[in-house]
């Protein structure tokens, strides 16, 4: 695994610059150690023999009660993030497949499409290909349009987990990365 400048700097104890002798990454921080494997892009830490035992020791100890993830302080990068679904398409807005009493909203797991049913696909109606579930049809002339919002499920991240590490400008980076086998 060749670290970029940032991570040499972060197995070096040091943000400040690139390296000035050469790292290793089996002398950092277990937390260090995680922050570097789950950094490691092509290949993921998946394909990186180094990276399987800190990362397989991190996902044991989640399952832990009282887990706390390890830190790596050389970075000033904290725990890491989480975001379980991607963007909606362009043209779409987030949705909720439930909800309940007192304005509790469940997962933010739809994408909602606005289509006008009352135009002809030629005249730029309602699109092909865009299947979902019908969430509410209103026809009629009190004040009711001809606007269908069609749900589709809302894509999940193949990479949920992401470290924000500041770079040398104080500039975050962002790495996603995922915790299964």
């Amino acid at each position: 695994m060749r670290p970029t400048p940032i991570l040499a700097a972060i197995m070096l104890g040091s943000t400040f610059g690139p390296p000035l002798m050469p790292a290793n990454a089996e002398d950092a921080s277990w937390g260090c150690q995680v922050l570097l494997c789950a950094a490691s892009q092509n290949p993921s830490w998946h394909g990186v023999p180094y990276c399987v035992p800190p990362m397989t020791r991190l996902i044991s100890a989640m399952k832990e009660p009282g887990f706390s993830w390890p830190i790596c302080h050389e970075a000033n990068a904290g725990k890491p993030g989480h975001e379980t679904y991607d963007d909606c398409p362009a043209g779409t807005i987030v949705g909720y497949s439930s909800q309940g009493n007192n304005g509790w909203r469940g997962e933010p797991d739809q994408c909602i499409k606005a289509v006008d049913v009352c135009r002809s696909p030629s005249q730029g109606g309602s699109e092909a290909g865009f299947r979902g579930t019908l969430i509410r049809r209103s026809f009629g002339d009190r004040g009711d349009t001809c606007i269908e919002q069609i749900a589709t499920p809302r894509p999940r991240r193949a990479n949920p987990y992401f470290f924000d590490v500041p770079n040398d400008q104080g500039v975050k980076q962002r790495f996603w990365f995922n915790l299964n086998h």
